[in-house]
């Protein structure tokens, strides 16, 4: 399995994220600019210039025409997709730290940092209307957001908190309808399975758990020695992808292999880790499977982004119980 290693970026990878169809996949670091490849060769298109700090979050909408993304530099973007222009900016108290397009793509979600004396707050836009007036701003003044997603059919989303708990919110009202907190550490990563009927969290306490949308039950967890970054579910087979390391500042001072900044491979169900694939030289910060389910890629602290396709081989795998 030889990767197409992709080397874009100046600094650290923060996210990774496919388009819908899969044909692009798209990038953001701590160096200012998103950027886009395609999927299939790893050439690169271009990128989204005007930011000016770090990028932590970014989205693409359902038909791959508008990028939404959040900042360092207290910002919020929306660009056209394909040209990259900007066309229009949302300004904020604190760094941007969580964004995403609803299902239809009208509405975009976001999060700020709590800093400088302001707290956290969740916000919402309409980009039919003024994109620099929320249409909802919520204030969170316990622990702030790490991470969110939309839930299926713009019927609620989710946000994941720096001391682990779980929060499910009505769009609409702005109030919380369920909240669990089966993590002990913060929540870095959430990402929906493909029919949104479940999620898997990735933290900083060394595991990964999945959790039935809905009712926001705990279905599995997925136990490693070090924290965990990000996780991915698989589209075709009962398979989830867990990236993570050390935390970065520690990078310095352990070896490649001490510091254990493979990919693993755990099974859905079974919850017993199936294979580990290395290459990255610091923590894996964020991984996401191809929508086709055939490959999957991986963004690390080393600056990479990395496209790995599945052998046939890969296929043929049957757990034995």
């Amino acid at each position: 399995m030889k990767p197409i290693v992709l080397h874009g970026h100046e600094r650290a990878i923060t996210l990774i994220k496919y388009n819908r169809m899969g044909d692009l996949l798209f990038s953001s670091a701590k160096d200012t600019k998103p950027t886009v490849w395609y999927s299939l060769n790893g050439e690169r298109l271009g990128t989204y210039n005007g930011h000016g700090g770090a990028i932590w979050c970014f989205d693409i909408n359902w038909d791959s025409t508008k990028f939404v993304s959040g900042s360092a530099d207290n910002s919020m973007r929306l660009w056209d997709c394909e040209m990259g222009t900007t066309i229009s900016r949302l300004d904020t108290s604190t760094a941007v730290r969580t964004c995403g397009f609803s299902y239809c793509g009208n509405l975009i979600m976001f999060s700020t940092d709590r800093q400088m004396g302001h707290n956290c707050h969740i916000m919402m836009v309409d980009i039919r209307q003024d994109f620099k007036t929320p249409v909802l701003t919520v204030e969170v003044p316990g622990p702030k957001v790490t991470s969110a997603v939309w839930g299926p059919l713009d019927e609620m989303f989710i946000t994941g908190h720096e001391n682990g708990e779980l929060i499910q919110w009505d769009p609409k009202s702005g109030s919380k309808l369920i909240n669990v907190h089966e993590h002990t550490k913060a929540i870095n990563d959430i990402q929906m399975y493909k029919d949104y009927t479940m999620f898997v969290t990735a933290s900083k306490d060394n595991t990964a758990k999945l959790f039935d949308t809905d009712s926001f039950r705990h279905l599995k967890t997925y136990k490693t020695e070090r924290p965990v970054n990000s996780a991915s579910l698989s589209p075709i087979k009962d398979h989830v992808v867990l990236g993570g390391g050390q935390e970065a500042m520690d990078v310095t001072t352990t070896s490649t292999r001490i510091g254990k900044f493979d990919a693993r491979f755990y099974h859905t169900i079974f919850e017993e880790e199936i294979g580990r694939v290395k290459g990255h030289f610091g923590p894996i910060n964020s991984v996401a499977f191809h929508p086709d389910g055939k490959s999957y890629s991986s963004g690390g602290e080393d600056g990479y982004v990395r496209i790995h396709s599945f052998d046939m081989s890969y296929y043929d795998i049957e757990f034995e119980h």
